[in-house]
């Protein structure tokens, strides 16, 4: 448990990535603060994943709480800051996890959509950043900030060209702000999932040969679980990671080397 003691905060951590990315942190001996949001179309069942979460983290023997918040809200950066210092006593950790993708044809794509997707995946990101490093510089004791991009942020997608901009914007926002909060000991470092199997993906997965088609393009035979993203996360985060600062690192079995 090379975590123990420290305090992070995980975006978007009702399901998917960031579900595991909570769970691994918290086994590892972090206090987390997850944090989920969904319309009121979807509010019960996100209310119930969260739930799953937290008790699958008391089950491992950890401790968290949850802090519902819309990441493109700008006031929703600062309150899961404050949620991680009044309950745990401060922030060593930030896991900038939460991100939507609606695939959708780029010549009907709506203004609104396009708005919406760049607020929750960059914006999101930013504010969060920028909040947890203002907690950061004034504990004085380092950290460690983390953005999941996306092997998006590398290659073009048909469905995806109002996604792909902003994970190629949250690797390089983390370029930048490791120049800026280095000297402060803060590390921060994008991780870019390849193809991981999720319910932002499920439904595209789901059409006839299209996870075929994926397992034959991965070397490794498979697509992602969550988990394979949460253990380079806990890593980042890490002391074992204490000199990595600025980087990337692309998680996708080797699908994007496989040009045959």
């Amino acid at each position: 448990m090379f975590l123990t003691g420290k305090v992070a905060v995980v975006t978007g951590a009702s399901r998917g990535i960031g579900h595991a990315c909570a769970l691994a942190l918290a086994r590892e001996g972090a206090l987390v603060v997850v944090n989920y949001f969904d319309g009121a179309d979807q509010l019960r069942e996100t209310e119930r994943a969260i739930d799953s979460t937290l008790e699958e983290i008391a089950k491992a023997g950890g401790e968290a709480v949850a802090c519902e918040g819309d990441v493109a809200n700008p006031e929703t950066a600062a309150l899961l800051m404050d949620c991680a210092v009044k309950t745990f006593g401060g922030v060593d950790i930030l896991v900038n996890n939460a991100g939507i993708c609606p695939f959708h044809d780029f010549l009907d794509i709506s203004v609104e959509l396009l708005d919406r997707v760049t607020r929750v995946n960059y914006y999101g990101t930013f504010l969060c950043s920028q909040a947890a490093a203002r907690k950061m510089v004034e504990q004085q004791r380092g950290g460690s900030i983390i953005a999941i991009s996306s092997i998006s942020a590398m290659v073009g997608g048909a469905l995806q060209t109002h996604y792909t901009p902003t994970k190629a914007a949250v690797r390089s926002l983390m370029q930048s702000i490791a120049i800026v909060l280095g000297p402060h000991g803060i590390r921060c470092n994008s991780v870019m999932p390849g193809t991981i199997e999720t319910d932002i993906n499920r439904e595209d997965l789901a059409q006839p040969g299209k996870r075929e088609y994926f397992e034959k393009r991965i070397p490794l035979g498979r697509l992602g679980a969550p988990r394979d993203i949460a253990d380079v996360v806990t890593f980042l985060c890490s002391d074992r990671a204490g000199y990595v600062n600025g980087s990337e690192i692309l998680v996708d079995g080797g699908m994007f080397v496989n040009l045959q």
